[in-house]
């Protein structure tokens, strides 16, 4: 499983800038080609759901909110209940909003978004 992942992660870092953007019809959320390629092999349009629906919420507070993803280490599970975290700042290490997964099958340990102008990116799209 890490070689996949590893190639995931590989891949991830290809996507520069996108040539076309998607959206969430609800929320009106646009996406980019690196996040519909991670939302198709890692099964997770859960994250671009999630993701888009807290930072439309925070953006009365930031016109740029950084999303990290977080798996959590074992001990810190163990105490807090929880796998991973995401964690919203202003990308000036003010911390916006913090959620807690009690389980998630998403196979990076760490991941970093961007969401600016109700897009959101890879990093390496910015």
């Amino acid at each position: 499983m890490k070689a996949k992942v590893n190639e995931l992660k590989e891949r991830l870092q290809h996507f520069t800038g996108t040539e076309m953007f998607y959206q969430i019809p609800l929320l009106k959320t646009r996406f980019t080609d690196g996040l519909k390629y991670l939302s198709e092999v890692a099964e997770c349009f859960w994250l671009i759901t999630d993701t888009s629906v807290i930072a439309k919420s925070l953006m009365n507070r930031s016109e740029f909110i950084t999303i990290d993803f977080k798996r959590l280490p074992e001990e810190k599970q163990d105490y807090s209940g929880y796998e991973a975290e995401i964690i919203y700042s202003d990308g000036n290490d003010t911390i916006l909003e913090k959620h807690g997964y009690r389980a998630t099958d998403f196979p990076i340990d760490e991941l970093r978004l961007f969401f600016v102008n109700d897009t959101l990116m890879l990093l390496s799209e910015y």
